[in-house]
């Protein structure tokens, strides 16, 4: 049987992030990490495309808590101890300076998720943090006031531990064993399936400034928009998935969306299109793009619009001129499932945030248990809120933890 001060239980971001505040606030504490996996921090290798959103350029609690579909009203409180210029802070004194792009998002000025491995990595034996790897927990149990972990390599006991095992069924069932109410996992970020011939074949194309709406619901959402092979993805589409998790869940990811291309009324699409009907008639439409849709998508929409590629601005009837405004600020979509969103999948659902005190994110039904990062219910969008949740839940913790 192994004896430490305190367990972390899971060796990504938040774990890791936790441990090494612990150990850094009080140097005479035994601070260990049990990963099930051969390897640790993979979340962190992999998102942003490699580079490692460390967190998003937003300075305000009351504004970066609108990023998060769960856990909005939660987070506000520990914003005000610890956020994103505590985290850009946090990183440069450990030699990992951050920069910030046009979006708000932050990355390591290396471009490369690595960085921030080796930041941790350094820090963890630095601070004299045991990583063991392969160490698959099977049961906690509370024993006075101790907890024995069992694992597939031998017991540990430890007057406190930290949970930090993200989207984990089987942790979380070993926490419902402890008391705990778990909300039902469902896929948060991801991106819409759509087979339809006005996207058909056009794969890469962006659209900025779009407004999104899920038919027969208050979902809706604006920002940029991209054409897929599959369908459709960017900031639109994931803030839709994200807010409307539960929702589209219920619907089995069948559910029809309404697409204004251009953010302006039918009505004043309609005016803009009657006065190009006199001012460039001898044009044909489908190669004049206009209000900023790229080329190939305003084909499509020409198409789709009871009209061909040698029709002339001049000859555009009636029914022809709504039903291109009909095309441009309200198309209607068939969404039929949906596909992970790179390898960055999160999850809405985990430990019911009513059973934590987010003072301390102690548990507030089993005392010296702690909780940081995706294992609650809490979620964002995508850009590096995410992260932010898992710096100032694990920071939060560890502060009470090294005490």
């Amino acid at each position: 049987m192994t004896e430490k001060d305190v367990l972390v239980i899971g060796g990504g971001a938040a774990g890791f992030f936790a441990a090494i505040n612990i150990a850094e606030q009080n140097t005479k504490l035994k601070v260990a990490i049990l990963e099930r996996g051969k390897d640790v921090l993979t979340k962190v290798k992999v998102s942003g495309g490699g580079r490692c959103n460390v967190t998003h350029a937003e300075f305000i609690p009351q504004e970066l808590v609108l990023n998060y579909p769960r856990g909005e009203k939660e987070l506000l409180g520990p914003f005000h101890q610890f956020m994103t210029g505590d985290t850009i802070d946090w990183f440069e004194k450990r030699g990992v300076p951050l920069k910030m792009e046009d979006d708000g998002r932050m990355f390591p000025i290396t471009d490369s998720s690595q960085t921030i491995i080796d930041c941790f990595l350094n820090e963890a034996k630095k601070n004299k943090v045991d990583i063991l790897m392969n160490h698959s927990v099977k049961s906690i149990q509370k024993e006075s006031d101790v907890f024995v972990v069992d694992t597939n390599q031998g017991l540990f006991t430890s007057k406190k531990v930290l949970i930090a095992t993200g989207s984990n069924p089987k942790i979380w069932k070993l926490l419902e064993d402890l008391g705990h109410t778990i909300s039902n996992p469902v896929p948060s970020l991801f991106t819409f399936n759509i087979k339809d011939d006005r996207i058909q074949d056009i794969p890469g194309v962006v659209v900025n400034h779009v407004l999104v709406k899920v038919a027969d619901s208050h979902l809706e959402s604006s920002g940029t928009l991209l054409i897929t092979h599959w369908g459709m993805s960017a900031p639109a589409i994931l803030k839709l998935s994200a807010f409307g998790a539960l929702e589209l869940a219920k619907r089995d990811y069948k559910f029809k969306i309404d697409i204004n291309f251009i953010n302006t009324s039918f009505e004043d699409c309609l005016d803009v299109l009657k006065e190009l009907k006199l001012e460039i008639a001898k044009k044909t439409v489908y190669k004049s793009a206009q209000f900023d849709v790229p080329k190939r998508l305003w084909q499509k929409l020409v198409l789709a619009s009871k009209m061909d590629n040698e029709t002339r601005w001049a000859d555009l009837n009636k029914d022809q001129l709504e039903s291109l405004a009909t095309q441009l600020t309200q198309a209607i979509f068939n969404v039929e499932g949906k596909s992970t969103f790179k390898e960055e999948f999160v999850t809405a659902g985990g430990v019911e945030l009513k059973e934590v005190n987010f003072k301390t994110f102690e548990s507030k039904l089993v005392p010296q248990l702690y909780f940081a990062g995706e294992v609650l219910n809490i979620d964002a969008i995508t850009g590096g809120f995410n992260f932010q949740n898992a710096w100032t839940s694990a920071f939060i913790a560890a502060q009470n933890m090294s005490r």
